[in-house]
C-alpha cells in the first residue's frame, strides 16, 4: 500500500513524510486532494565511464579533407598581404 501525503505535509512535516517514505518505499503526494506526484526513494545504479573521445571523428567534422597543396599556397599567400 502506498502511503499519501499533502503537498503542505510535505514542506511543513518533512520528517513524518520521510518515515512514510522509508516504510513503504512510495509516497503520493496531493495537491487539493488530487494525486499529483510519487514520491520515490532515491536509488543509486552503477556509475557509468562517459564514452571515449574520438578526437579523430572530431576533428574530420571539422576539415573533412585536407586541402591541397595549390589550396594551401593559395591560403598563405593570402595572408602574407601586400608585403
Amino acid at each position: 500500500m502506498r502511503a499519501i501525503a499533502s503537498i503542505r505535509d510535505l514542506r511543513n512535516h518533512f520528517p513524518k513524510v520521510r518515515k512514510l517514505l522509508e516504510k513503504d518505499g512510495e509516497v503520493v503526494l496531493t495537491e487539493r486532494g488530487q494525486p499529483r506526484y510519487r514520491l520515490t526513494a532515491y536509488t543509486e545504479g552503477p556509475a557509468k565511464a562517459p564514452p571515449a573521445v574520438d578526437y579523430w571523428a572530431r576533428l574530420q567534422a571539422y576539415q573533412p579533407r585536407p586541402i591541397s597543396a595549390a589550396e594551401a599556397q593559395a591560403l598563405h599567400d593570402a595572408n602574407r598581404g601586400d608585403r
